[in-house]
């Protein structure tokens, strides 16, 4: 079978929006299985592997994102009733959570606060400008709230999307690895830690571990948005 040959094969199948959307599943599927094949390793994160062999595939077959997209976009609908589904664990961890309120509203706040602080402050020591400090700061928060946030502030958000799926992606990676370093085993713990500093991708590795965890990161995650879109513009406007 010569080059030509292939190439006209993948553009053929390139005009099919499955082709897409079995791609991604597939290169998830083999990412997971790889995950749990070599331990659990946080290097090999899924959606980390999965991201970096999806962008090589599609530079490699010259595939544009928005070609990639509207075959995967299915996937991207599911995200919807994916974050509502997770009101299920929340709602039969309730009495866990209420109970732990004083603690979860002020981990929320420093939390919040340092994702925010960390982001601004590196930024300015780095030198960068107004646009992209904006677009840094709200990296912590889900991403249609986190583009919100910096559209309204004056950054970009495209850019802010970029900087919060590398949150997500680094978060879920390197933040059990990190809590078990430091000896921190609640499961209730481990979830909220996840879900504020790395959003969806955190709760997603916070699942793996228990519905405990899920519930508390999930609680996190939307609690953060809120937090970071009232106390982010009153930070920036005192900052000038």
């Amino acid at each position: 079978m010569t080059p030509e040959t292939l190439s006209d094969i993948w553009v053929y199948l390139a005009a099919s929006p499955l082709l897409a959307l079995t791609m991604t599943l597939v290169v998830y599927q083999a990412a997971q299985w790889l995950y749990g094949r070599a331990g659990r390793p946080a290097l090999l994160n899924p959606v980390l592997v999965s991201v970096v062999c999806l962008v090589a595939i599609l530079v490699a077959t010259g595939t544009t994102y928005q070609t990639y997209f509207e075959g995967a976009q299915f996937i991207h609908f599911l995200l919807g009733p994916a974050t509502v589904a997770l009101a299920i664990p929340l709602y039969r961890q309730f009495e866990k959570v209420r109970r732990s309120a004083l603690a979860l509203i002020v981990s929320l706040l420093l939390g919040s606060l340092t994702a925010m602080g960390t982001a601004l402050g590196i930024g300015y020591v780095m030198g960068l400008d107004h646009v992209s400090l904006v677009s840094l700061a709200p990296k912590s928060v889900t991403a249609p709230v986190a583009m919100g946030i910096a559209e309204k502030l004056g950054g970009l958000p495209s850019l802010t999307a970029v900087f919060v799926i590398v949150t997500g992606i680094l978060g879920g990676s390197l933040g059990p690895l990190l809590l078990d370093r430091m000896k921190i085993g609640d499961p209730a713990a481990r979830g909220f830690a996840l879900g504020t500093a790395s959003h969806g991708i955190g709760t997603a590795r916070a699942l793996q571990e228990s519905e405990v965890a899920g519930a508390f990161s999930g609680l996190a995650m939307g609690l953060n948005a809120l937090a970071t879109a009232i106390l982010l513009p009153l930070i920036w406007s005192f900052l000038g």
